[in-house]
């Protein structure tokens, strides 16, 4: 990865030092105190409940240097203090500096439901013979990003960044940094609609990735999403569409379920037909696939060792576990809206199993005003799939549970206060046959529940 010195900090962040060495070098970016390492730059956010710089002398312990915000004239340390107007503002302005480095393909993938998925499959996609990188952790945000661009290796051949927005103007500022070559916009769902007011909104935001798109780029848009598919015609850069409608530019034939978990289809683009065997769940991941697919092509790589790639994608968030002799569980806790809540009820409805097949629902948070009727729609989507039983935690899910219950469905509704209590229930009641889905947005942390079925 890159590096540079605080001389270098200061003038691509207009800073000024207050002391310490200007030659000091920097080797990352570090906005938490716990995580900071020898050479790391200490970034002091101003949070709202928190304040960093309250914690800056026990950064620099270890820290080569610190930016500020608070500090003015001259400061009495060993280590470089580097005053500047808004050190968030600077961190974005380290990430573009790093970025404008590189001359490789940046590929910036956003989207409500999807993204990470989509951005570890292009990268499987082009990872054979090519050194992917791609966004570490979660890092996707304002706050992330700038890390993910700094610690970049030189030597990369392309890098698949994911681009994550909550509010207004953030992806129009996540582009300025990345200049993407290639933008991806997975589907544009109703996460985060408590903070951009209609999906027509989103669509817009998600549409800034483009907006600091390097000259010459090109977007590639899902064609099954509806919102994304009214765009035809209408975009004013270089448009491609994956999916598996026949006009589609890059398609998807032939897709069938395999092995009861796992799909295979024909990716099909021009004269071009490559079958692809896919190790993920669900239906929802061929079109997840299918970008990596198309971007391969049009990078001009390998389609057949990309295809057999993803015979061994392994980086799902969906995680297929099985505990011998007692069940099997299906984790798939990271987070949830309305779209993947159904892709994930599509998945389990899919499965055929011996025994039965249960599925634990809880809050999908961030949706506003409307989060009942989501909710309750969830539980509509449900009533008349192929699923024994519903298990609801939180006060949104009851919706869901009152939905299935109002369709007079098969599917038997149980409630409880709190995960403790579900994996009591779930342990005494599913045997070796039968099989668990659980879903809910992160704040409800189901993963407890897997983690205690699991020990």
């Amino acid at each position: 990865m890159y590096s540079m010195t605080v001389k270098e900090v200061a003038e691509c962040t207009g800073g000024s030092i207050l002391c310490g060495d200007p030659e000091t070098v920097i080797t990352n970016i570090c906005f938490d105190s716990r995580e900071v390492k020898p050479g790391d730059l200490f970034v002091p956010l101003d949070g709202a409940k928190i304040d960093g710089h309250r914690f800056i002398e026990s950064a620099l312990e270890k820290a080569a240097a610190t930016l500020t915000m608070r500090h003015s004239g001259v400061v009495i340390a060993e280590k470089p203090y580097i005053q500047v107007d808004d050190t968030l503002r600077a961190m974005q302005e380290i990430g573009a500096y790093i970025r404008n480095k590189f001359t490789c393909p940046i590929i910036g993938v956003t989207g409500s439901v999807g993204k990470t998925t989509t951005r570890e499959m292009i990268a499987t996609a082009l990872s054979p013979g090519a050194n992917v990188y791609q966004t570490i952790k979660n890092y996707n945000s304002q706050i992330g990003l700038p890390v993910t661009l700094f610690r970049m290796p030189e030597d990369a051949d392309c890098a698949v960044i994911e681009m994550g927005m909550s509010e207004k103007g953030e992806m129009e500022r996540l582009s300025e940094m990345a200049r993407p070559d290639i933008c991806v916009i997975t589907k544009i769902g109703v996460a985060h609609i408590e903070n951009i007011g209609s999906r027509e909104g989103i669509r817009k935001e998600k549409f800034d990735i483009t907006s600091h798109m390097n000259e010459g780029g090109v977007l590639f848009l899902n064609g099954d999403d509806e919102l994304l598919k009214e765009m035809k015609g209408r975009t004013l850069c270089d448009t491609k569409f994956f999916g598996t409608a026949a006009w589609c530019d890059y398609r998807a034939e032939n897709v069938k379920i395999r092995d009861n978990f796992m799909y295979e289809y024909d990716y099909v683009h021009d004269d071009k037909r490559v079958h692809v065997m896919l190790n993920a769940l669900g239906r929802h991941n061929v079109i997840n696939s299918l970008v990596g697919m198309a971007i391969a092509d049009y990078l001009n790589h390998d389609l057949d060792a990309a295809a057999k790639a993803f015979e061994s994608f392994s980086g799902m968030r969906q995680k297929l576990i099985r505990i011998p002799g007692k069940y099997s569980i299906i984790d798939d806790t990271y987070n949830a809206s309305p779209d993947s809540m159904k892709a994930a009820i599509d998945v389990l409805d899919s499965i055929e199993v011996e025994g039965k097949k249960l599925i634990v629902l809880g809050d999908m948070l961030e949706l506003g005003e409307d989060s009942d009727r989501y909710h309750y729609e969830i539980g509509e989507y449900l009533a008349g799939k192929k699923i024994d039983e519903l298990i609801v935690v939180g006060e949104l899910a009851q919706y869901i549970k009152k939905a299935v219950e109002e369709k007079n469905s098969h599917v038997k509704c149980y409630s409880f206060k709190d995960n403790g209590e579900v994996v009591l229930y779930l342990m005494s009641v599913m045997n070796k046959e039968d099989i668990v889905l659980l879903k809910a947005s992160n704040g409800m942390h189901l993963n407890e529940i897997v983690s205690n079925m699991c020990g």
